[in-house]
């Protein structure tokens, strides 16, 4: 059984190392496929090194703490995401017209994408798991289906309330601007700091993290260093691909390229962290797949957005912030109030059923409305998805408002000592 499990594993890593070999061929030997097979050639190699490079920050959590490894996987995790964004922001940078909007549609897709269904994913996945069990076991009283996140976690969520709130304010502006850099970086870096900190635990791992953890000390950080320059390389090779080819196939196919850039190309680049997370879930080690997705979402609202004024900077040549257009903007107040609910659920470090279920929910409305079907109501739906997000978040967090004081304490101030209690 160990045998096999073990061949599982490496049967696993090959087949996601093997999904970037013909994108890498594709690029290296300057091939030229049609634009929809050249987005699933390096779709699929933004997929398989997402896959390799979530599995080796996983086995990183053996040689640093926890709390910084959880950071440092979700940050790695998500790389994809940061490649295809600024691949679009340096093209804003020549062109803003055409991709700046592209730029933060990718952004604002992937924020919500984390939210709407990764969050909700590991909740119901883990809910549906217990009451299964529970029955086969004969159960019959009440279940606590509440996927609970322990004290530890309130850095996460303290730093992530800090951004939302930030974030409120970027619907207000035309431009996303290097003073915006400044703020969200510069709350990155403290979240960071602050969670280095953070002492040294025992990892759970599983498939191939598990096998990459096995190894020896010496072999098993070779292992990791190797895997995680390969797939950031191949990252680097394949995202301007994927980008390009996907815009080109809206083109073909008269596919909204902006409904593809904000879905798509997130659901690829983010379908292996949201996987894994799934896998925690299934396995009930629900705090570690939720808590890697909170620690991503801070990772996105905070450096990955705070960076794009600093490439299209880069880029354009200039000072000036990446243009937000109205419509971008109506974006932005969507995924930050979608965010502000979030918060708001988990102030007391937990989620239900019923909370999941609404997240879930929200998030397809507005999904659906998205489509051509509902045009002429685009700019209503999304004010009034907002607006519903907000206005949740405002009761629940007047439901939860003992439970605001304790979390802001232990996510900005009290000693890790306090929260390992």
């Amino acid at each position: 059984m160990a045998l096999r499990g073990r061949r599982g594993q490496l049967l696993a890593l090959s087949h996601a190392i093997g999904l970037t070999l013909p994108g890498i061929v594709s690029r290296i030997a300057g091939l030229h496929p049609t634009a929809w097979i050249a987005a699933t050639l390096f779709g699929l190699a933004v997929v398989g090194s997402a896959f390799v490079l979530a599995w080796a920050a996983e086995a990183l959590q053996l040689d640093v703490s926890q709390g910084l490894a959880l950071a440092v996987l979700a940050l790695i995790a998500v790389l994809p995401e940061y490649a295809v964004d600024f691949v679009f922001t340096w093209k804003a940078g020549k062109d803003p017209h055409e991709y700046a909007p592209l730029a933060l549609a990718n952004m604002t897709g992937g924020n919500r994408l984390l939210i709407g269904v990764g969050w909700s994913l590991v909740v119901l996945l883990a809910a549906w798991r217990m009451r299964r069990i529970a029955k086969a076991d004969g159960y019959t009283g009440p279940l606590d289906d509440d996927v609970k996140l322990g004290r530890s976690h309130s850095i996460e969520i303290a730093f992530l309330g800090v951004a939302t709130l930030y974030s409120l304010t970027l619907p207000l502006k035309r431009t996303l601007a290097l003073f915006d850099a400044v703020v969200l970086i510069g709350l990155f870096v403290a979240y960071m700091v602050r969670i280095a900190r953070a002492p040294a635990e025992e990892p759970h791992l599983v498939g191939p993290a598990q096998l990459i953890g096995s190894l020896p000390q010496t072999r098993r950080r070779i292992v990791i260093g190797a895997l995680l320059v390969f797939a950031a390389g191949v990252i680097l090779l394949c995202a301007e691909g994927f980008a390009e080819a996907l815009v080109e196939t809206g083109s073909e196919f008269g596919i909204s390229k902006f409904l593809l850039v904000q879905w798509l190309a997130p659901l690829a680049s983010e379908a292996p962290e949201l996987l894994v997370a799934g896998l925690f879930a299934w396995r009930l080690n629900t705090e570690a797949g939720l808590g890697t997705l909170v620690s991503s979402k801070v990772n996105q609202w905070t450096l990955l957005v705070g960076s794009l004024p600093i490439v299209f900077a880069i880029s354009s040549g200039t000072l000036h912030g990446l243009p937000i257009d109205a419509v971008q903007r109506e974006e932005l107040f969507v995924t930050a109030a979608q965010s502000a609910y979030a918060v708001a659920v988990l102030a007391n470090r937990s989620i239900s059923a019923r909370e999941a279920m609404t997240l879930l929910g929200l998030f397809l409305v507005q999904l659906v409305t998205k489509l051509p079907l509902f045009e002429a109501i685009h700019t209503e739906a999304r004010i009034t998805v907002g607006c519903v997000y907000l206005g949740l978040a405002a009761i629940v967090l007047f439901q939860q408002r003992a439970a605001l004081r304790p979390l802001v304490r232990d996510g900005l101030r009290a000693p890790y000592s306090q929260l390992a209690e």
